[in-house]
Formats: C-alpha cells, structure tokens, sequence
C-alpha cells in the first residue's frame, strides 16, 4: 500500500466477470459502509462511477495505515474481498480507455 501515517486515498478499478455486473455495482455500494462498520475507512462519502465498457471505479479513504494493516488480517474483510473475486477482477487504472484521456470522465453511480 502505502507508508503514510494519515488517511490514504485509494482509486480501484474492478472490470466485472460476464453477466456480474449488477452484482459488482451492488457490492461496491456497501464496500465502504462495511468498511465503516468496522471502524477502518474515513468519514469521506466514496465515489463511484462507471467506464464505458462497466468497469467499476471507486475512489474511498482508509482511515491510516494501520486501518489498511488490520484489514489485511479481518476475517470480515476478507469475505467482502471473496465477493469481490467472485463477481469482477481488479485491474489497473492505465489499461481503462478513459485513462487516456487529459481529463477522464466517468458515469456517476452514486
């Protein structure tokens, strides 16, 4: 991840797998309340937004490194990142069409 102290934010891509995108876009509308829930992320509302070919992007805050830390080692987090692997694979930010724009505009979801 990161070295930082502070909050850190974090952009993902998630591509979703043949026929799961609504199961993707319902996952990431609770990512990040599951997240809260668990006292890891901040209190930034996230953004999510989709590419022209349904990739999913979501631009969220962890609360600080040690946040990013306990989640590695959280059997809840790990079932949430288990439903994510079901339904969509993450891919980099460079390999989404719109990254090649000056000024990348998404469809918002939220």
């Amino acid at each position: 991840m990161n070295n930082q102290i502070g909050p850190s934010l974090v952009i993902v891509a998630y591509k979703p797998k043949p026929g799961k995108n609504e199961a993707l876009k319902e996952i990431v509308m609770n990512h990040v309340p599951d997240l809260a829930k668990l006292g890891l992320v901040a209190d930034r509302k996230p953004s999510i937004m989709e590419t022209a070919d349904g990739t999913i992007i979501e631009v969220f805050e962890w609360l600080n490194a040690e946040a990013i830390k306990q989640a590695h080692g959280n059997p809840d987090v790990h079932k949430i990142w288990a439903a994510f692997a079901e339904v969509c694979d993450c891919v980099p930010l460079n390999t989404l069409a719109e990254s090649a724009d000056m000024f990348a505009g998404f469809k918002p979801l939220n």
